[in-house]
């Protein structure tokens, strides 16, 4: 038969051998891939085992560290301080001064070392320190001292129980500036105490140097520390007398005519002028009443406007000597201005006492409300009339004033607002609505 007579014979199907080896070599394949994978899993599990480990171990180490540099540092301030309390007691005076610079280091960085120093006894020691002729150990006695003070209620009364109001210089010639000053801030934290306690702050040691401090300096921060011991002391009546008696009124007299020291020099005066003895010294002041009258003159400054205008009120109160001197030095436009642009405060004591500038023979005041006249005993009720009054008083002396002073009031109002037109209507405006023909 023929190759093309041939019929289509199926072609025999492969051998089982090469499909079953083919089967094999697959499952091997696949078998590997899956234990290739597994091992990298167990490798990458490991590795991040490893790695969580030396960060955790890192992290402890780190911790151990800190608690070990803890450990040091506090170990190192207890060395410090014991060194430096044993050179105080028992060292030389080099020793003492090397011992005083490391207690206010101490002291500056902790609270509770301030505490366990006191009791360690330092202070007495360093307040000894204070009265020493020799300026360096001096000075570095007081600084300890200051920052042993910072914040301490019973470090500033061991100090004073310490006598360091006794062992301050007797001349300012001998101090530096800077020693002046630190002795001016050391004063002002223990004058804290006036408030809370009967300790001697007004004693006859404190008080001299404070003023001549006061009066010789040039130090803005050595003025304004001494201004505020001076308030602080004010504030208790008792301290009153000593505070004259070393001539505190005339000082701050002569202070208030700086404005960056006014504010607080007039705080303490209006302290000493509800006292009798401090009223009187104000009023035999040749500098009363004409320096309180120039600072009501201060748009600037209404704080100082407020304060002056309340001194001058309680000096006003039932004495005509000194009302007619406020007169003479032509206190009356000076507030009417204050009237006009002081604020609310000022404008309310500049109307007061305007009201009993007006006509002292007419105005009728309460008892503590101003001047007194024969009819009205003391303790009689107010009149009721007296607002009607005292508006109508208020009116008439306006307009007898307002023409006169326009210009001048007009030029300041130009200065604080840089308005002019719009002050002159609401002049012209109040004046013609307010005012009889």
């Amino acid at each position: 038969m023929s190759p093309a007579q041939r019929p289509n014979m199926p072609e025999p199907p492969p051998s089982p051998s090469s499909s079953s080896i083919f089967a094999l070599s697959y499952l091997k394949l696949q078998f590997f891939a899956r234990v290739r994978r597994f091992l990298q899993t167990k490798r990458a599990q490991k590795s991040n085992k490893t790695r969580t480990k030396a960060m955790v171990n890192k992290e402890e180490q780190a911790t151990i560290t800190t608690v070990d540099r803890q450990s040091s540092d506090i170990d190192d301030d207890s060395v410090v301080l014991q060194r430096s309390v044993k050179r105080l007691h028992f060292g030389s005076w080099e020793e003492k001064e090397m011992a005083a610079l490391e207690i206010k280091k101490l002291a500056r960085e902790d609270a509770k070392m301030r505490n366990l120093m006191a009791e360690l006894g330092v202070i007495p020691a360093l307040v000894g320190m204070v009265a020493s002729e020799v300026a360096g150990r001096q000075r570095v006695a007081v600084n300890a001292l200051i920052e042993l003070a910072n914040g301490t209620y019973k470090n500033k009364a061991l100090m004073v129980e310490a006598g360091i109001f006794s062992k301050l210089p007797k001349s300012m010639d001998v101090l530096e500036e800077p020693t002046r000053q630190e002795f001016a801030e050391l004063i002002l934290s223990l004058s804290s105490l006036a408030n809370h306690t009967q300790f001697p702050l007004a004693s006859s040691e404190v008080l001299p140097f404070l003023i001549g401090i006061l009066e010789s300096c040039s130090s803005y921060e050595t003025k304004e520390s001494c201004l505020g011991t001076l308030y602080n002391l004010s504030a208790v009546l008792d301290n009153a007398g000593p505070l004259l008696s070393n001539g505190a009124v005339q000082t701050l007299l002569r202070v208030i005519s700086e404005k960056e020291f006014s504010e607080k020099a007039l705080a303490t005066l209006g302290h000493l002028v509800v006292t009798l003895m401090g009223k009187k010294a104000m009023e035999n002041s040749s500098l009363v009443p004409e320096s309180l009258i120039e600072i009501m003159t201060w748009e600037d400054k209404p704080k100082c406007q407020e304060l002056s205008a309340y001194i001058l009120m309680i000096l006003a109160h039932q004495s005509s000597a000194l009302r007619d001197k406020m007169l003479k030095s032509g206190i009356v436009p000076v507030l009417l201005e204050v009237a006009l642009l002081g604020s609310p405060l000022a404008q309310k004591r500049a109307l007061k006492l305007l009201q009993w500038f007006k006509d002292e023979r007419q105005t009728r005041m309460g008892p503590h409300s101003g001047p007194q006249t024969a009819r009205i005993a003391i303790g009689s009720p107010v009149n009721n009339r007296e607002p009607q009054e005292g508006k109508k008083l208020m009116k008439d002396l306006v307009k007898q004033s307002l023409h006169k002073n326009m210009e001048l009031i007009t030029q300041r109002a130009n200065a604080t607002s840089g308005d002019s037109s719009k002050f002159k209507s609401l002049v012209i405006s109040t004046s013609s609505k307010s005012l009889p023909c």
